[in-house]
């Protein structure tokens, strides 16, 4: 199928359910709005195998439009709204895109495309219209993973890469049912949105509340009044929810409960006193509205503290891996096992993975291979030499490790792996798991840096306005005691401004190194 058959087979099996949960538009209702922006996309001059932009927060309009670029089609650039008119013109023009489907709040004079308003009010559908006879291979989404200026890496993902992942994410068929409700703040132009508010939902026939911005209160409110049973999220929010969660229980004088029930669940529940459990269970979920059945985190890696401490206050929690170029989640953890740190489980179906250069520390490249893996970046044969094997399968560039169970783990970025003057490799993932656990410390990056021509180890933390230097330098002290002492961060500096992040709220390592070389933060060596 393509995705517009896509969206079809789902109306036919579910047209009464809500897709558009906070406007009350129902499957059937939203391909009629689909028809309808066809019509004024084709009446802007849009045909077959033009390209598209969209650029939009997550409002209803925006999958509309998608949905009615590949009626026509067309093929959707997905762009990210936290770039520049100067960015905007460079991808452009990168990928021949002559429109961009924008709110009003983007638009700029350029000369490079035009821009067609969102948020307009269409009219009525056009009867001489027909879907356009897509093939699977027709390249669907067009996503740039590396900048927009210079040699930029452009994702081209095709119809068939997008249906496999739908059909891959019926292995989470226990956790989501018909006319549940996912929660949709990810933003729709970042593929762990899209694949979880737009391909997951088509395929369950679950409804979608999409909500634009990122305010707290209007999340917890949302939370309080549509009460959805699955919460997508990056592991960042889920930490924040914890520690509101922690609050509150310590505010009902239950928090005594709660850390019993945290380390001897299981044991209450068997010997009679699972009414102690329940008791901490339920203020916790009518946090999340009182029906969350799920809770998702991707788009980086979780503490294991983390989903530990939601699976033993009663919620499922599972773990996704993927890139761009993998249409996101084609790795997904089971919930309700115990986990090594940073598992992410296994390949979805009908996709596999290879482990390959293990060093001694049982740490190996992850390549992946299926049907949701992309064919190759748009024009850039050097790269794609580079990253695809004779054989088919892609190197995704992360470092895992594989447990007894099969579930994969992750270890850092093979480019962010830090190599020493001695050739010893330290992983920056695995210290920042440690320095977060330090009180105060809000976020913190490391990486590889020069000192004196010697290389090391080198973190940046992002602090409470009350840390001090010394109270820091105690902290990573204790903390380097944990692991291998070549793996020491013993030069770091600290901020009290936040860290530069991505906008699944990933650590832009570069910028913050960068930060550092321009003595923007407070340093401090031994």
């Amino acid at each position: 199928m393509n995705m517009y058959q896509l969206l079809e087979s789902a109306v036919a099996k579910w047209p009464d359910n809500l897709f558009l949960v906070r406007e009350g538009v129902t499957f059937s209702g939203f391909i009629e709005l689909v028809k309808r922006r066809a019509a004024e996309l084709h009446a802007a001059g849009v045909r077959r195998g033009d390209i598209v932009g969209v650029l939009s927060h997550n409002i209803p309009q925006m999958p509309t439009t998608m949905f009615a670029v590949w009626y026509l089609g067309g093929t959707v650039l997905l762009l990210d709204t936290n770039l520049t008119p100067y960015e905007y013109d460079n991808m452009t023009s990168t990928t021949d895109c002559h429109i961009v489907a924008a709110e009003k709040s983007f638009f700029y004079k350029t000369k490079k495309f035009k821009f067609f308003d969102i948020t307009q009010e269409d009219g009525k559908p056009n009867g001489r219209l027909k879907p356009a006879p897509l093939e699977p291979l027709d390249v669907a989404t067009l996503s740039f993973t590396s900048g927009s200026t210079g040699k930029p890496k452009v994702v081209p993902l095709t119809h068939y890469n997008l249906t496999s992942c739908a059909t891959s994410l019926e292995d989470m068929h226990d956790y989501i049912k018909a006319g549940d409700i996912m929660y949709g703040f990810l933003p729709l132009y970042h593929i762990y949105g899209f694949a979880v508010e737009i391909l997951a939902t088509l395929h369950y026939g679950a409804g979608v509340l999409l909500q634009p911005t990122v305010n707290p209160k209007e999340i917890m409110a949302d939370f309080q009044k549509y009460r959805p049973q699955a919460i997508p999220a990056v592991p960042r929010l889920f930490e924040v929810i914890r520690n509101r969660i922690i609050d509150t229980l310590k505010g009902k004088h239950i928090w005594w409960l709660a850390s019993l029930v945290l380390k001897y669940g299981k044991t209450l529940n068997k010997i009679g006193l699972g009414f102690l459990v329940s008791k901490v269970q339920k203020p916790v979920r009518e946090i999340f509205g009182g029906r969350v059945s799920l809770l998702i985190a991707g788009g980086a890696a979780t503490k294991p503290e983390v989903e530990t401490f939601y699976e033993r206050l009663g919620m499922r929690f599972i773990q996704g891996y993927g890139l761009t170029e993998t249409v996101g989640p084609i790795c997904i953890s089971k919930p309700l096992k115990k986990r090594e740190a940073f598992a992410f489980g296994a390949p979805t179906s009908n996709n596999e993975c290879e482990i390959r250069d293990t060093n001694e520390d049982g740490v190996g490249v992850l390549w992946l291979r299926g049907p949701q893996v992309f064919g190759g970046y748009l024009n850039n044969q050097d790269a794609n030499e580079v990253v695809f094997d004779e054989r088919g399968f892609f190197n995704t560039g992360d470092m895992v490790t594989m447990d007894k169970n099969g579930e994969l783990h992750f270890a850092g970025r093979k480019k962010q792996v830090i190599v020493l003057d001695s050739g010893k490799n330290v992983y920056p993932d695995e210290l920042e798991a440690l320095f977060m656990k330090i009180p105060g410390v809000n976020n913190v990056a490391v990486f590889e840096h020069k000192i004196k021509d010697k290389t090391v180890a080198y973190g940046v933390f992002s602090v409470d306005p009350d840390m001090t230097m010394e109270k820091l330098a105690a902290g990573v002290a204790g903390a380097n005691k944990k692991v291998a002492s070549y793996k020491w961060v013993t030069h770091f500096a600290m901020t009290t401004d936040e860290l530069p992040t991505t906008s699944t709220q990933k650590i832009k390592h570069h910028l913050v190194r960068q930060n550092l070389i321009d003595g923007k933060y407070p340093t401090r060596k031994e």
